[in-house]
Parts: structure tokens; C-alpha cells; sequence
């Protein structure tokens, strides 16, 4: 048999709601919805770094492995191209440096090259009165 007593029954928990603090005096709407942001800005993380749509017709795939194709050519054809310095060694290239120096490919040096002969008098004197 249960025993009657005189003390208060035992009060029930409050329901949960959405108002309910739940933790660092946050509510649990607060709660969940800082956690589906989390997850949602994890997902677009991902999707921006991975490639992860698939391809929906056999149109695409057919594109996607020509293009891949074509990459692994090219780069196979570039592995072949002997270095820069290669192309560019010349047999008697200290010939072919004076030259350089000595022509001026462009307008603007041609103008100074005219110029510098023009003031070369006017050049000398003014480095005389700097001295």
C-alpha cells in the first residue's frame, strides 16, 4: 500500500521550448540555428573547394575527358621542349650582345639616341658647371 504524506508533490520539469535557455544563456532557437549555420557554411566550403557536381548528360562526360585529354597532351608536348636557355644559346653570342647594345629597338630609345647626339655638346657643359 502507498503511504499518504502531507508534503508537496514533486514539481514537474518545464517543458522544453523554444524559449528555453539552454546553454550559455542561449535559447534553443538560437542553438539550432547557429549550429544549421555552421553546417551550411561547412557545406559551401566544401563545394567551393571540390568540384563535386556530377555530370548529367553524355555530352558533358564526352567534354570533360576530351578536355582532360587535351591537358595531358599538351603538357606531354611541353616535358619535350627543351629550356629557355637552350633555345636561346647562339654560337658566338657575345657577338650578337654588342649588337643589342649597339641598336635600339625602340622609338623612344631611337629619340634618345638623336637627342644624345643633338645635346652631347650641351651634356658636357652642364656637367662642367655642376663640378
Amino acid at each position: 500500500f502507498s503511504q499518504a504524506t502531507t508534503a508537496p508533490p514533486k514539481k514537474k520539469p518545464d517543458p522544453v521550448t523554444s524559449e528555453t535557455v539552454v546553454i550559455w544563456g542561449l535559447r534553443l532557437w538560437q542553438v539550432v540555428g547557429i549550429f544549421a549555420l555552421f553546417v551550411l557554411s561547412i557545406i559551401i566550403t566544401l563545394c567551393c573547394i571540390f568540384k563535386c557536381r556530377i555530370p548529367r548528360t553524355r555530352k558533358e562526360i564526352e567534354a570533360r575527358y576530351a578536355q582532360r585529354q587535351a591537358a595531358k597532351n599538351y603538357a606531354d608536348k611541353l616535358d619535350t621542349v627543351p629550356p629557355l636557355g637552350e633555345l636561346t644559346d647562339i654560337p658566338g653570342g657575345q657577338v650578337a650582345e654588342e649588337k643589342k647594345e649597339e641598336e635600339i629597338p625602340t622609338v623612344s630609345g631611337k629619340v634618345d639616341k638623336v637627342q644624345g647626339k643633338k645635346d652631347g655638346s650641351k651634356g658636357s657643359k652642364k656637367k662642367d658647371g655642376e663640378k
